[in-house]
């Protein structure tokens, strides 16, 4: 039996016409705004994660990067939009459904407060993210737990989704040689939503700068385990520990843009779930 869900990283426009993210000067209390307004389900847990800092609460929160203290400490959340999550649907439909019906509910909420929605896998207008203050030693100790965790910085000036799927009766073994089967695939998968042709405020001369710079650097796929291998499986990281339970198992396929049109990623899911089927 398959299970899906999807998460969605939304990008605003503010009311004077500004790109919302993390330089913006009131991005965190706008979207904070938003998410106050937009409803909690508490049946949603224990299958959302809910983290360590208390950001995500709902099934939107805001994404970006989160500052430390010396002592590690929460100090802020350098916010570069609001994320979307949906529960763990049995059908692809379902899942779309309800990031659909998300969607509708966060638009609401930002048009009445003059922010538009925009589609965008990367920063139009960013090259670049500069943290200031400059990180201190707690703060740069946390890139370095992971491959990934160390180009940490390039996914402040990216949008995308992650669509996770995972089957049962699967060994770990299993869930990682898939893991490695659909990294393999991707570079003909993502073409299918390439939408980020923009670059330092200008049109770049590629379909997809997002794909471009995060290639190589950036998983294409994670694989959640309970007990993941000690060694590292590769780098970047295709192996991650399960934070909760509903994690277990799951596979999530990050690499592709952000699609304007939902339905698309019930094609995606479709084509996913038919490569695990794949025994050839």
């Amino acid at each position: 039996m398959f299970h899906f869900g999807i998460e969605h990283e939304v990008a605003f426009f503010s009311p004077d016409g500004f790109f919302a993210d993390y330089v913006f000067p009131t991005s965190y209390a706008a979207f904070s705004h938003m998410i106050a307004q937009l409803p909690l389900y508490t049946t949603d847990y224990p299958q959302l994660l809910l983290g360590d800092a208390g950001i995500r609460v709902k099934r939107w929160y805001l994404e970006g990067l989160e500052r430390f203290d010396k002592e590690g400490h929460l100090l802020t959340c350098l916010s570069k939009g609001i994320e979307i999550r949906t529960t763990i649907h049995s059908t692809i439909q379902g899942a779309v459904d309800e990031l659909h019906a998300s969607f509708q509910g966060l638009r609401k909420v930002a048009t009445s407060a003059g922010f538009v929605p925009v589609l965008t896998s990367f920063n139009p207008y960013r090259t670049q993210f500069v943290p200031n203050p400059p990180f201190n030693p707690y703060e740069e100790g946390l890139l370095h737990l992971s491959p990934e965790d160390e180009t940490a910085l390039l996914s402040m000036l990216t949008y995308g989704p992650d669509l996770s799927f995972s089957l049962e009766g699967v060994s770990d073994e299993g869930l990682i040689d898939l893991g490695r089967k659909l990294t393999y695939y991707s570079p003909y998968i993502v073409p299918f939503t390439f939408s980020s042709p923009f670059y330092d405020g200008k049109l770049w001369d590629g379909l997809s700068v997002r794909t471009f710079l995060r290639t190589g650097l950036r998983p294409s796929v994670l694989v959640f385990l309970q007990h993941p291998p000690s060694l590292p499986v590769s780098n970047p990281s295709l192996v991650k520990r399960a934070r909760i339970p509903a994690e277990i198992g799951r596979i999530e396929f990050k690499a592709c843009d952000a699609c304007e049109d939902f339905t698309l990623y019930t094609a995606l899911l479709a084509l996913l779930k038919g490569l695990a089927l794949d025994r050839a």
